[in-house]
Order: structure tokens, then C-alpha cells, then sequence
């Protein structure tokens, strides 16, 4: 996808790579595209530089720019960092559960109460993809035991949102370091 948005591929492009080449290796068409919409809208915020980093580089490289990128496109990912997994790093906790999401959920609410109402389904699926994000980048060991830990991010990520003067999402994927 990175690629995609690095050579200026036009819309016509975009549906060729997503539809008939399944880039994505998408089970269904409909998977596909909507996976290539959330990701194509996670990247586009962020300049070249990172979309390099995503497509060329090693394993922890590419995962925190692909990270640094999700903090930028969803406040409630980057809030959940800054707010939940960095006070749990201060109060020495070894875990992080479930109800940690739901009292931030809760949180958020009281913050701002134009936040919209999501069942309980919905905020068990953003749970699951927000704690599978965090033990992708290191910060849990894995999404059974959610064993808390530091991961040390990328220093080409870290200097990418310095340059680009990227202060919230720095200090929310720094959380822990």
C-alpha cells in the first residue's frame, strides 16, 4: 500500500491493486477494500519519508512507522497510550486487561459526551484490535497473558516525528521508553 501511495498511483490503479491483483490477499473483494481504505487512510496523513520506512525497511522499522501512522489517524489509539499504558508503565503494573479499555472508553465519554455509543461488541472488537496493534509494536508480550512491556521503537521512526514536528504522536508511541 505504501508503495502505491509512493508512485502516485490514481484511483483506477488503486482498484486494479486491491480488486483484480488482490495486494492484500484478501479471503473476500469486500475485505480487501475495506482493509485498503482504513490503511490507504492511516498512511495519506504522513509524508513520503514514512511511507519509505513501510515499505522498505525490516520488521520493527516498518511496524512502528505503520503504528506512528495509526496514533496520527486515531485519537482514541493514541489517547489510550498517552493516557492508560503510560500510567500503567508509572504505577509498575505487569499487565494490562480488558478492563483498562473499558474504564478508558468510560473516560472518553466524560471527556466528551458527543463521543458516539458503541455497543458492547463494538468496543470488544476495537479492544481486541487495539491490544493485537500494542503486542504487534512490543508493548505487550501477546494478547492472551497481555504481559506489559517497554519495546524500544525504532530510532528511524522516532527521528521521522521529531523532523516532522509529529509532538502527540511521538509522545504516545514513546509511552514506556
Amino acid at each position: 500500500m505504501a508503495g502505491l501511495l509512493l508512485v502516485g498511483t490514481d484511483e483506477a490503479g488503486w482498484q486494479r491493486a486491491i480488486v483484480r491483483d488482490n495486494v492484500l490477499k484478501a479471503r473476500h473483494r469486500t475485505s480487501g477494500i475495506r482493509l485498503a481504505r482504513l490503511v490507504r487512510h492511516r498512511l495519506e496523513p504522513m509524508s513520503a519519508d514514512l511511507w519509505r520506512m513501510v515499505r522498505d525497511s525490516p520488521g520493527d522499522v516498518a511496524t512502528h512507522a505503520v503504528l506512528a501512522a495509526a496514533i496520527k489517524h486515531s485519537r482514541l489509539l493514541g489517547d489510550f497510550l498517552d493516557l492508560v499504558v503510560r500510567d500503567q508503565h508509572r504505577r509498575f503494573a505487569q499487565v494490562l486487561t480488558p478492563k483498562h479499555w473499558e474504564d478508558y472508553i468510560l473516560d472518553c465519554r466524560g471527556r466528551d459526551p458527543r463521543m458516539p455509543q458503541w455497543n458492547e461488541s463494538t468496543i470488544r472488537r476495537l479492544r481486541s484490535s487495539v491490544f493485537q496493534i500494542l503486542a504487534q509494536a512490543g508493548y505487550l508480550r501477546d494478547t492472551r497473558s497481555l504481559t506489559l512491556q517497554r519495546p524500544k521503537i525504532a530510532s528511524e521512526v522516532t527521528s521521522y516525528l521529531r523532523r516532522e514536528h509529529e509532538d502527540y504522536v511521538l509522545r504516545c508511541i514513546t509511552v514506556g521508553t
